[in-house]
């Protein structure tokens, strides 16, 4: 067993993990531990909201989550022989859930504490947890479903540089002035997302051995980086969070390097997801471990295509493993991109994938499911999403495939009475015990974070 380089404790708080945790970006950040290349090692981490969500039958820890805080990383972790301008070739050779700590939970947040992709849909919080049993998944909250999980790391990078750090919190703050402004795209303002960046914000700031918003010492520059920090929620060219669910065991990425060390995190342990992870909070979140290798190239990042305006306008490359689930027969929906209202929108792939989902969501709530459920499940199960047509003007074609093993029961059309009654307009009664909700839906949160 590889030694374990950083470790955490699930049943502590966040702020109470030594060594310490950090939810930003920031060159400033100093490393937490030193790795030579060629070692082998384990990093633990804990799940990305830090113990908020519980193992229970309400969704109202959902409900009033506090975003500000996410997402923990374990790190930053100093390669000494890496430079700006190498790639870090970082190996994947194991991924689990935490000893004594297995199981993960799928939610849906509410519409005034952060939404998601089907906010305008599904306005409320939902939740749903899932026991492990090896490599298998079910859940108490959505019955009669069962499947593999394929383990990797939502969230994984480098530290920016101070040149890098300010490209992001520039286009990202221009992209949010343009909310409620004739410069709103058509995207923007149908899919319902608040806020449409996340730039830096001090609140709920975790710095590693910086300090923390919570309480205790921070050193000096605390107030500095917390200012200037970028939020981890979205995937940039350092990498971070990505969500590509097949970034398995067996896996190899090629992160650019931009300060001395590379400056490795990782956290946001998934014990599997589906493609575009829809609901938001919406992978199998929990607690794991990872083991690793690192490589340094030396002048790497040379080899990574400059798509923009700077020299570091770049994006990691990603080498798949050959780990996966094996299913061989899927169930497909299409979308495309005309809106619920019947407007024709351009070439727009999120609207068409959107659609895709409503539909299946649509689709399998014939079989005894509810829509919330389903929206949990395809968040979360191993099924694949695709832009299968890009080209075709007006409509880019979306595709959301469905593995038919995970169902107790054959979900395809056939003829027969429930088919006769569905043609007739008559709903199926629900068979299925329901997800967990929200204790008081008329109630909305109060969100630490007003932008949300």
């Amino acid at each position: 067993m590889p030694k374990t380089l950083l470790s955490v404790n699930p049943k502590k708080l966040p702020w109470e993990q030594d060594p310490p945790v950090h939810n930003r970006w920031h060159p400033d950040i100093p490393p937490t531990a030193t790795v030579a290349e060629g070692d082998v090692f384990r990093v633990e981490t804990i799940d990305w909201t830090g113990g908020q969500i519980k193992n229970d039958d309400s969704a109202d820890d959902v409900k009033h989550v506090d975003l500000t805080q996410v997402h923990y990383l374990s790190g930053p972790i100093c390669v000494p022989t890496a430079q700006p301008g190498d790639l870090l070739k970082v190996e994947i050779l194991d991924v689990g859930p935490l000893a004594g700590d297995e199981w993960g939970f799928t939610g849906t947040f509410h519409k005034d504490n952060g939404g998601g992709f089907l906010t305008d849909h599904y306005p409320e919080a939902t939740k749903a947890c899932w026991d492990f049993e090896g490599v298998y998944a079910q859940s108490r909250h959505i019955p009669g479903v069962r499947f593999a999980g394929l383990i990797h790391p939502g969230l994984i990078g480098t530290a920016p540089s101070q040149e890098l750090l300010d490209m992001w919190n520039s286009r990202e703050s221009a992209l949010q002035s343009t909310v409620d402004t004739p410069k709103m795209t058509t995207t923007c303002a149908h899919m319902h997302t608040r806020p449409l960046a996340t730039w830096p914000n001090p609140t709920g700031a975790m710095l590693g051995k910086v300090g923390h918003f919570k309480h205790g010492p921070k050193e000096a520059g605390w107030e500095r980086i917390a200012g200037e920090a970028a939020r981890t929620v979205p995937g940039r060219e350092n990498g971070g969070n990505c969500d590509i669910k097949n970034l398995s065991r067996g896996c190899s990425l090629y992160l650019p390097v931009f300060v001395p060390g590379a400056n490795l995190s990782m956290g946001d342990m998934h014990f599997s997801q589906g493609d575009g992870e829809v609901s938001f909070c919406g992978a199998i979140e929990m607690s794991g471990f990872l083991d690793l290798k690192l490589t340094v190239i030396k002048g790497g990042m040379k080899l990574l295509p400059v798509v923009g305006p700077s020299p570091l306008s770049v994006n990691p490359i990603f080498e798949i493993g050959p780990m996966e689930p094996r299913y061989s027969e899927y169930f497909v929906f299409e979308g495309v991109s005309v809106d619920e209202n019947g407007v024709q929108h351009f070439l727009d792939a999120t609207l068409a994938y959107k659609r895709a989902v409503l539909n299946c969501i649509k689709y399998l709530a014939n079989f005894g499911y509810t829509e919330e459920q389903i929206y949990l499940l395809l968040s979360c199960c191993p099924c694949e999403g695709r832009i299968s047509g890009i080209v075709d003007v007006p409509n880019a074609v979306a595709t959301l495939a469905i593995p038919l093993a995970i169902f107790d029961r054959d979900v395809r059309p056939k003829a027969g009475d429930a088919l006769e009654a569905l043609a007739k307009g008559i709903t199926i009664k629900k068979v299925f015990p329901d997800c967990a909700h929200e204790s008081t839906p008329d109630t909305a949160p109060a969100p630490l974070d007003p932008r949300l």
